[in-house]
């Protein structure tokens, strides 16, 4: 089925001809960075937005994936930190981030002779509570993997037979989304979440996340890795490591590491 999938794939960017793609360096939008520069080569041109909710570290991921493609890789900046109805957070908040982005995007691509802009949004995606996706659609995006029907599992399979080293890498969205919603975003809080993320995966934790609710930090981790967790890491010192990130207190969430966790206040 999947080697079926990736043949669609490319049979779609071949009616495309040419496209500019929306590339956070995650595992979907470097796969269909990845197909699309098999298929399109120099027609095919990656774009990745900076902004303070992307760390310098994944930046770095990206554009050596791109690098490892092949992929023509260029960087712009986005500046949805400058509008009050995305630092408010409100339950749509990923709109105004995508807004900004293909806001920057379409042009740039309508400038350069790009008739398609298109991103890493998988058939998964639209099963949950993503408005960003309705953003990107209202400004002409495509969604290959959508609109081929790859699931995320399948986006990882694809991308180890294509030998891309990094197909198991773990889901890292936006920042943001550590935060329950009302909460105000600011610089200071987007670095203080994603440098306790970074010193946990330096523990060789990867599948986590820290969520970030007034000055407390609550640490997410698969269930399965709980009880290691306790036992095995040096306390006192992550708290100590996470205090002077900015926290002030340390908890860990003993449910468990689950992916859009923070929208279950909406249902």
């Amino acid at each position: 089925m999947s080697e079926q999938k990736l043949e669609q794939l490319k049979n779609l960017f071949q009616e495309m001809e040419q496209a500019l793609i929306a590339y956070s360096g995650g595992v979907d939008s470097t796969l269909v960075a990845k197909i699309a520069h098999d298929v399109l080569g120099d027609r095919a041109l990656a774009i990745t937005a900076v902004s303070p909710s992307l760390l310098p570290e994944e930046l770095i991921d990206a554009q050596t994936q791109a690098a490892q493609i092949g992929i023509k890789h260029e960087v712009v900046e986005t500046h949805e930190m400058e509008n009050p109805n995305y630092t408010s957070n409100p339950v749509n908040r990923c709109y105004f981030c995508k807004s900004e982005l293909h806001d920057t995007l379409k042009p740039l691509a309508i400038e350069r002779g790009y008739p398609y802009v298109v991103d890493g949004v998988n058939a998964d995606d639209l099963q949950d509570y993503r408005p960003g996706i309705q953003a990107a659609k209202e400004r002409g995006a495509r969604s290959p993997l959508a609109e081929i029907g790859v699931s995320k599992a399948e986006v990882r399979e694809i991308s180890r037979s294509l030998g891309l080293p990094w197909w198991d890498k773990p889901a890292q969205p936006c920042l943001s989304s550590r935060f329950p919603y009302g909460e105000a975003i600011t610089v200071t809080k987007l670095q203080r979440v994603g440098r306790a993320e970074i010193y946990l995966r330096q523990l060789g934790y990867q599948n986590l996340r820290v969520r970030s609710q007034a000055d407390t930090a609550k640490i997410e981790l698969p269930a399965v890795e709980i009880s290691q967790f306790v036992q095995q890491v040096d306390l006192p010192k992550l708290v100590k490591t996470f205090q002077e990130l900015g926290f002030l207190y340390v908890t860990l969430d003993l449910e468990g590491y689950r992916s859009g966790k923070l929208n279950q206040v909406l249902q």
